[in-house]
This record gives C-alpha cells, sequence and structure tokens, in this order.
C-alpha cells in the first residue's frame, strides 16, 4: 500500500484453503452416458491436514458462507478491534457496514500506524433472489448492469495514526460520545488515542482529504501514556462495566490496574498484581463483577482477580497448570460463568468458575494443530465460540451440540476422518496464515472478523 490513506477496496475473494468442496481435476471422467471428460469426480469435504492428489485443488464452497470479503492493509496488522458504532444492534440486512481499529507491524519500527477503517457496502457472499436482476434488465441495459455491479463492491476507507514502535495489541472501547482505543507498544509504552476524528473523516472524503493534509504536519498525540511496565507486553482490556477502568500486563509477569480520572487523564497504580511468575499473555475483565479480573501466563496458571484488595492479595484463584505449555489466550462468557483458554499445546478449555478449585475443565478439545492464538465467545450466543491459530485454522463451536446417534452416516470416503471430529464443532474457516486474532461484531450476528499474516477476513457462516 503505497499511500496507506487512500481508499481501499475490498473484493470477494475465494480462499484457496477454505472450507471447501474438494473438486479433481482429471480428463479421465466420464458424464452419464459414458462420453469422457465432460464431468468431474462428485465433489468431497476437505479436511484440515489431508494429503491431495496431483489433480485435486481446493475450491471455497461459497454456499458454506452468507458472506465473505477480504481485505489487505499493506503491513500487516496483528492485532486489532472492533469500533462499536451508532448504527444500532441486531443488524442482519445487506449490505453491511463496520469499523475497526489496527495496528501494524512493520519491518521498521518508525513507519508503523493505528489504522481506523470503515468497511462498507458488504454484500451478501452469493445473492439471493431479492438481489438478482431478472433477465429482461439483463437484455435491456447491459451498462446499467455493469453500473450496478460496481455498486455493490465492497469499500474501505483508511485513517492512520503515527505509532511509534509496532503494535503489539490494541483495544477500543466507547466513553460517552467518544471512542477511546489503548495500544500496547513493542516499545514498553501504552497509549490511549481518542479516535474521534479519524472516524468523522472516513465517513467523508473532503474531511479525510483535511485530515492527511493535517496530520502530514501535524502528528495525532496519544491523549495518555504509560512508560511504567518494565518491558513490552501484550495483555490489555477495557472493563466493560466500570468505563475508563484498563488493565494491562506485560512480558516480565506485572499487571497494572488504571483508573480515569476527571480531567480525561488516568492514575496507573504503580504497584503490580503479585501472582505470575512469568509472561502475561492475556487479561479479561469479568462482563458481569466491576472488580474482578482473569488473566493467563506463559507460567501455565489462570489466576482469578479481585481489584479492590490489596495487590499482594488480590489474587483469589488460581489453577496450576491449566496448559502443558504457554496459555496465550482467554475469553470470559458474556452470560454464563465459563472461561476458555487457548496454548501453545493447540488445546482448547473450557472452565467452570463454580469448579475452578478442581484444576480441571468442564471440556477440552484437541481439534488445532498448532498454537491457538485467539479465542473469543460469541457475545449473544452463550454456547457458541470460535478458536484461531497457527495452523491457518478458525474452528466454530457449540457446547450445546452433542452426538446424535441416530444421525446418519458420513460418506463412505471421508468416514474415517468426519468421526474423528468432536460433533462440537460446526465449521472449518481456512484461507489466512497464521491467524493473529479473530472478533465476532456484537451488532452484526454471527459475522466474524480476523487477522493473519495475510490480511483481514470478515464472514458469516450458515452454521451460526
Amino acid at each position: 500500500m503505497d499511500n496507506a490513506n487512500d481508499e481501499i477496496e475490498m473484493e470477494v475473494v475465494e480462499p484457496e484453503d477454505a472450507e471447501s468442496d474438494m473438486e479433481p481435476d482429471s480428463d479421465n471422467d466420464e458424464d452419464a452416458d459414458g462420453e469422457p471428460g465432460t464431468t468431474k469426480t462428485p465433489k468431497q469435504v476437505y479436511l484440515p491436514g489431508k494429503t491431495l492428489a496431483e489433480d485435486e485443488e481446493l475450491v471455497c464452497d461459497e454456499s458454506a458462507y452468507v458472506m465473505l470479503h477480504q481485505a489487505s492493509t499493506g503491513a500487516p496488522c496483528l492485532s486489532f478491534d472492533i469500533v462499536p458504532d451508532e448504527l444500532g444492534t441486531g443488524r442482519e440486512s445487506f449490505p453491511m457496514t463496520a469499523y475497526i481499529v489496527a495496528g501494524t507491524q512493520a519491518a521498521r519500527t518508525h513507519v508503523n500506524n493505528l489504522i481506523v477503517m470503515k468497511m462498507s457496502n458488504l454484500h451478501k457472499t452469493q445473492d439471493g433472489d431479492d438481489d438478482e436482476l431478472d433477465d429482461e434488465e439483463l437484455e435491456d441495459d447491459q451498462d446499467d448492469v455493469a453500473d450496478k455491479s460496481e455498486l455493490k463492491k465492497p469499500q474501505m476507507t483508511c485513517a492512520l495514526i503515527k505509532h511509534q514502535g509496532c503494535v503489539n495489541r490494541v483495544r477500543a472501547r466507547r466513553m460517552g460520545n467518544n471512542v477511546f482505543a489503548a495500544s500496547w507498544s513493542e516499545l514498553g509504552r501504552v497509549n490511549i488515542w481518542n479516535l474521534s476524528q479519524q472516524l468523522q473523516a472516513v465517513e467523508d472524503a473532503q474531511l479525510l482529504k483535511q485530515y492527511e493534509q493535517q496530520s502530514a504536519s501535524n502528528e495525532t498525540r496519544p491523549v495518555f501514556t504509560f512508560s511504567g511496565h518494565q518491558q513490552e507486553g501484550f495483555a490489555i482490556d477495557w472493563s466493560p462495566s466500570a468505563e475508563g477502568v484498563l488493565a494491562t500486563g506485560d512480558c516480565r509477569r506485572d499487571i497494572h490496574i488504571w483508573s480515569p480520572l476527571e480531567d480525561g487523564t488516568w492514575k496507573v497504580d504503580q504497584r503490580p498484581l503479585v501472582g505470575h511468575t512469568a509472561s502475561v499473555e492475556d487479561l479479561q475483565w469479568s462482563p458481569n463483577e466491576r472488580s474482578v479480573l482473569a488473566s493467563c501466563s506463559v507460567d501455565k496458571t489462570i489466576r482469578i482477580w479481585d481489584c479492590r484488595a490489596a495487590p499482594q492479595k488480590a489474587c483469589m484463584l488460581t489453577c496450576e497448570n491449566a496448559h502443558e505449555s504457554d496459555i496465550n489466550v482467554i475469553s470470559w462468557n458474556h452470560t454464563e460463568p465459563f472461561i476458555a483458554s487457548g496454548g501453545d499445546d493447540g488445546f482448547l478449555h473450557i472452565w467452570d468458575l463454580r469448579q475452578f478449585k478442581t484444576q480441571k475443565p468442564i471440556a477440552t478439545f484437541k481439534h488445532h494443530t498448532d498454537h491457538i492464538t485467539t479465542v473469543e465467545w460469541n457475545p449473544s450466543e452463550a454456547t457458541v465460540l470460535a478458536s484461531g491459530g497457527d495452523d491457518d485454522q478458525i474452528a466454530l463451536w457449540d457446547l450445546a451440540v452433542e452426538q446424535d446417534a441416530d444421525q446418519a452416516p458420513a460418506p463412505a470416503q471421508n468416514d474415517e476422518e468426519l468421526n474423528k471430529l468432536p460433533p462440537q464443532l460446526l465449521f472449518i474457516h481456512q484461507g489466512q496464515k497464521e491467524i493473529k486474532e479473530l472478533h465476532w461484531h456484537a451488532q452484526l450476528p454471527g459475522v466474524l472478523l480476523s487477522t493473519a499474516h495475510s490480511g483481514f477476513n470478515i464472514f458469516r457462516t450458515i452454521s451460526v
């Protein structure tokens, strides 16, 4: 991306490795009358890890998606967050609009940015009857058809903020009439940014041009910076129930709690929470209790904290050896007392906080074949969650699904492989390389956004 402020077009994609029908490309296939070369072998479901024959290729089955788009921003954005908008909740009509803030990890430290993006005109991947043009219209005016096709092209508009150092992680929070983003820099600083100006700029071409001219000579400054961490970090989370409260954790082992002040700045408790013995990888505030925080670490523990207590006594519960190796991510269920965790061991564990002292998860899934780097519960479906990782897969799960004894047998050619899959596994999405983060869009039911070294995907499957 030569000029990162330019408007970028997103295109509907058919990921080479998406959950797909597998269609061999063979010259020896026969049609129903026995004529060679006119039909192909029936499509099969591809399962990750399966070896393809020389005459086989993966083709995305678009019928498995309600919507599927991809976008690229030049330098990879390995962390992002969805910006809460004021367009309403429960939006299921097309075209859709989504706002995100992402942080780059460019090769050169001094050329990194936070990118505020507006993704708009997001249409269904496969048009329904309501969207199709009838035959008469196609015949009467081909130019009009071309114009309508152009109108249905997804768009992405970006406003950039120069950022010192790669963005390790970024999280957004709406407070009053403003949206703030907290970013972890590889330089060991945590910055707070007011995104109001950038969000206005992506709405209007003239405002965006003015913003670009202004930012070229006058860089946007963070409204607050904390340099008290002893090392860089990745763990960061805004409290969903206490406005302006933030928690940050670093690679040393320290967690600091931030509290907002009336003058628009923050007071950061210089005393770190005492408990972890290695890098804090992720943090999650309780969705219901204002003072309760969960954390996970390279020390293989998950800890639950009550931040009202003194830092030395704040740790209420500890699950030792929760994973076989580093624990990378956790997610707190929005309505049930469950926490999901994923680690370098590839395990996805589900923990019931009412049984946390038993040190045993209530469910464990070993589907991923490499590090799990992201996990998140669906905000509106209490039993549904998504996980992703370095095996280039995003898996959608529904814990409410049980094995059906009367279920029809799987196709013969995939019998063994399909029967090994847990019944709770709803869907496997592929097509991105080294997946780093995913988020459900709380205002667009069933819509997932994900980022990887190969760019962004925004999609909704027929499964959720």
